[in-house]
């Protein structure tokens, strides 16, 4: 048979949800056998080669029911049925469509997200996924397409994120700011400190070869309910005087509170970036790190130039 759409998979992972726990990595074999898929077509491919095609689509129905509210996930891997999911199955008969996911708000707020808030060439004020498809031009709908994308590949990198340990997220940040930029790994110019004895300092980068200016890191993988506070700041300014250095980077997979943010722009001698876990996700996207390019689609448009008659 032809391999299910994305949408005749959804009332079957749902009703599978709703009787035992599912896994992103599970569902795959569950799907080829609900469907009774042949060994070709569980084989087969996406075009871009770096998944197989029933993984993908059971992969995004489950990402269209977890954000409807109708699965959710109740371990670091683990996703199950919700009320209202279990109150939809029950109301309902036939497939779950598209349509059907709109009518729950969550739903429509993934749809409309835009992908990033980074003021430095992000997309904060991009409104292309709000607008409705039925007045969409197609290069609209692939900007909402690309939106809703990368909305997902955010959410799903801050939980691996969450799932690896503090000296990997150490690392993590570090690689990130190699990436911008600043020191270099090769060279010994960034050094992970992360250990017992630095005073909470993770990392140190050498802006010059003999290390005369110096960035120190901070970086704290927290829940994105545990906010870092003031606190906080101020040991780790108290840590930067403690060196003698006057740059610093706190990194968190959190968020700040007002007052550490007010504490930072008062202004003093030690210069101090707070990049919160919304900011670092667009870094970790725009930089390469942890996510690579699945396909690369060139758009076509006349050349009117070409066309000019001298």
């Amino acid at each position: 048979m032809t391999i299910p759409t994305y949408d005749l998979m959804m009332r079957p992972i749902l009703e599978l949800a709703a009787r035992e726990g599912i896994t992103r990595a599970s569902i795959e074999t569950n799907m080829a056998e609900h469907f009774r898929l042949s060994p070709a077509e569980r084989a087969q491919m996406i075009p871009s080669g770096h998944s197989r095609l029933v993984q993908n689509r059971a992969g995004w129905a489950m990402t269209y029911l977890t954000k409807a509210g109708l699965i959710s996930r109740v371990s670091p891997k683990t996703y199950r049925a919700t009320d209202t999911g279990r109150a939809f199955l029950a109301q309902h008969v036939g497939d779950i469509t598209r349509e059907r996911l709109l009518t729950f708000a969550e739903f429509r707020q993934f749809l409309a997200r835009p992908t990033s808030s980074d003021n430095d060439g992000g997309s904060g004020d991009d409104t292309t996924a709000q607008a409705p498809a039925n007045v969409r031009t197609p290069v609209e709908d692939i900007d909402a397409a690309v939106n809703v994308i990368h909305s997902e590949v955010r959410q799903r990198l801050l939980e691996a994120i969450l799932q690896q340990s503090p000296a990997f997220f150490e690392r993590l940040v570090l690689e990130v700011l190699t990436k911008m930029g600043y020191g270099d790994m090769a060279a010994d110019g960034v050094i992970h400190t992360g250990r017992s004895g630095d005073e909470g300092i993770d990392g140190r980068i050498n802006q010059d070869v003999l290390g005369l200016d110096q960035v120190l890191v901070q970086a704290k993988r927290f829940h994105p309910d545990q906010v870092v506070s003031r606190k906080e700041i101020q040991a780790f300014i108290g840590s930067l005087a403690g060196q003698g250095v006057t740059k610093g980077v706190f990194i968190t997979t959190s968020s700040f509170a007002a007052s550490a943010h007010e504490f930072v722009q008062r202004g003093s001698q030690t210069k101090i970036v707070l990049i919160d876990g919304t900011r670092l996700l667009d870094l970790m996207m725009r930089y390469k790190v942890g996510v690579r390019a699945e396909r690369a689609v060139e758009l076509l448009e006349i050349d009117q130039n070409y066309f000019t008659v001298d």
